[in-house]
């Protein structure tokens, strides 16, 4: 049996769908079954399950703004939630993922590549440049440094083909003005089956970057939106980040480049990252069509 913490939420929930559409024997805990911060509850709850995914965490809504403003609920939710897990699966010793955020980087290597698992985060609490939502994920992950068979996947900006606030694209078309950035990306699919991936496949434990091969443009995805008919809107954009700062947000922002050959070599479902846009924008499914569904 699985057992998904946070299967309710945005990525928890694509976990939980792929899980049980594999006929996987799968168990979503939420915080009405148990208390996650009592390893005495949390452990009874899981029981005897044989892997155990946590998607839970707190980004905050609409965006990692509102961290800013609920610091305790993102602190508990993404530093001290990850060791009570610990804790528990190391007592049962249950193998495990954590799902954490390539929002610890912030722009690219000195030479200009992504960031590898072994480079430390340079956008967290220990630089003053970081978001609070940034800042806790890093400090999760440093909870984790010594943990026993866990798999760290850190996720990137995830996207999918389903219109969704949550969703990147979704929030390139809503949103009235744009940054131009350079980032790597997770379609939200093969980061599920990423997950799967572990429970059945079982590699090496770590830390893992699952983001699509490559990074894209703000103004690539967007031209991408338009050539596959997903909308014609004429979007604006920031002069520049100082501007978007000012005007469009509260917490700074991460925008950086990942390296993901780790993954790939350790047998990761990752596709190239314009090749994921392009399957997920050709098989788009608005809010519209998915209200008459």
């Amino acid at each position: 049996m699985i057992v998904v913490l946070g299967g309710s939420g945005y990525v928890g929930s694509s976990i939980v769908n792929l899980l049980s559409s594999q006929g996987q024997d799968v168990r979503v805990l939420s915080r009405k079954d148990c208390n996650y911060y009592d390893p005495a509850s949390l452990g009874e709850a899981v029981g005897n399950a044989s892997f155990l995914i946590n998607a839970a965490g707190y980004t905050g809504r609409p965006n990692v703004d509102a961290c800013e403003q609920h610091k305790h609920e993102c602190l508990m939710g993404n530093a001290v939630l990850p060791g009570v897990v610990k804790e528990v699966c190391e007592s049962k010793k249950l193998p495990w993922v954590q799902i954490s955020s390539g929002c610890i980087y912030t722009g690219t290597r000195e030479d200009g590549s992504g960031f590898t698992e072994s480079d430390p985060p340079n956008f967290s609490f220990r630089y003053d440049n970081c978001s609070f939502y940034s800042g806790t994920k890093a400090l999760g992950e440093e909870v984790l440094a010594d943990a026993e068979q866990c798999y760290v996947l850190r996720l990137r900006i995830p996207f999918e083909n389903l219109d969704n606030p949550r969703n990147y694209l979704t929030k390139l078309l809503r949103y009235q003005r744009l940054l131009r950035a350079t980032n790597s990306l997770t379609f939200l699919d093969e980061f599920a089956k990423s997950c799967l991936y572990c429970a059945e496949s079982r590699p090496e434990p770590g830390i893992y970057n699952v983001t699509n091969t490559g990074c894209v443009t703000t103004d690539e995805v967007v031209e991408r939106l338009k050539s596959h008919g997903i909308t014609d809107k004429e979007f604006e954009f920031f002069d520049s980040e100082e501007e978007f700062m000012q005007k469009a947000a509260i917490a700074p922002r991460s925008n950086c480049v990942m390296n993901n050959e780790k993954a790939i070599a350790a047998g990761f479902p990752l596709s190239y990252v314009h090749d994921a846009l392009d399957l997920a924008m050709s098989n788009w499914i608005s809010e519209e069509t998915s209200a008459t569904k």
